[in-house]
């Protein structure tokens, strides 16, 4: 509950950054994962463990609250000879592989595979989907399609460019991000997480501390202007999953939250912050404080 617009984002924000009892659960789940993985591939292995990162959302401190699932990339070196006859055209059996090792090894009850990772599955919901993975010498990776052959990706060229974006706008992009997530998830979720990312990111020349007009901002940039490419070069128009329908259906969102912001920043300005918060609260969803 707030009675100014500021207090109301300012709650808002704690509300959906995790915090450091999620950070914790998630490092701890990490390692019990991590733990299984080293056992199923030792050293010594034709396939043996080497790293392991946390990716996605998490990787790049742009996850909202609630957490669900762990992106966790782990790096398995796979012997040249064995990677050439069995690998190397099959990711399927690659990816197969992995999924029996952690079976015979993971006191966790329930594992499976979702084309591209294996997932372990917890009874609290909080999910760890590992993407294993081979590297090239050029330090990019290869991770599984989901349909027996691989994608080329490197998550560290993403946080990178997200972390200079941030720098070089001057403002706290990532949680504009998250925010911008929140409007998503309360719209039919019509984006994908990486993409929304990377539409925030461009939109701004510079950006300051007041989120309520980056927002706003972001809504009418991208309105009929969904294409942006990956940065990492690798998956080229990050849109390109949407049909004509689709694209139909998150430019009338893009509107309609930028015509309610516009509304929003009005009543903010002439002080009726009730209006400024219920207004808020229809773009952002029922997590964004109420008036009071």
């Amino acid at each position: 509950m707030a009675i100014t617009t500021t207090a109301a984002f300012n709650e808002f924000d704690t509300k959906v950054k995790p915090s450091p009892a999620t950070w914790a659960k998630v490092h701890e789940r990490r390692n019990a994962v991590v733990n299984v993985i080293k056992e199923a591939f030792p050293a010594g292995n034709a396939i043996r463990y080497q790293s392991h990162k946390i990716i996605g959302s998490l990787g790049r401190n742009t996850a909202c609250n609630p957490v669900d699932d762990i992106d966790l990339m782990v790096y398995l070196h796979v012997d040249q000879d064995l990677w050439n006859r069995r690998y190397r055209y099959n990711s399927s059996e690659f990816l197969y592989r992995v999924r029996k090792a952690l079976n015979e090894n993971s006191p966790v009850r329930k594992i499976g595979s979702r084309g591209q990772a294996v997932r372990f599955f917890y009874a609290d919901g909080l999910n760890v989907d590992v993407a294993a993975v081979e590297k090239y010498t050029s330090g990019d990776c290869c991770i599984p399609d989901g349909v027996g052959g691989w994608l080329t990706t490197n998550p560290n060229k993403h946080e990178a460019y997200l972390s200079d974006r941030s720098n070089v706008l001057g403002g706290d992009l990532k949680k504009v991000i998250r925010f911008a997530k929140k409007w998503n998830k309360a719209h039919s979720s019509r984006l994908s997480s990486f993409h929304l990312e990377m539409l925030v990111a461009r939109t701004y020349g510079t950006l300051g501390s007041n989120s309520r007009t980056a927002l706003r901002l972001f809504f009418d940039y991208n309105m009929r202007n969904l294409s942006v490419q990956d940065p990492a070069g690798f998956s080229g128009d990050l849109s390109a999953y949407l049909n004509c329908v689709s694209k139909g259906a998150v430019n009338d969102s893009l509107k309609s939250a930028r015509d309610r912001a516009d509304l929003a920043l009005t009543a903010e300005k002439r002080g009726d912050h009730r209006e400024a918060i219920r207004l808020w609260r229809i773009v952002l969803g029922n997590d964004f404080p109420a008036y009071g």
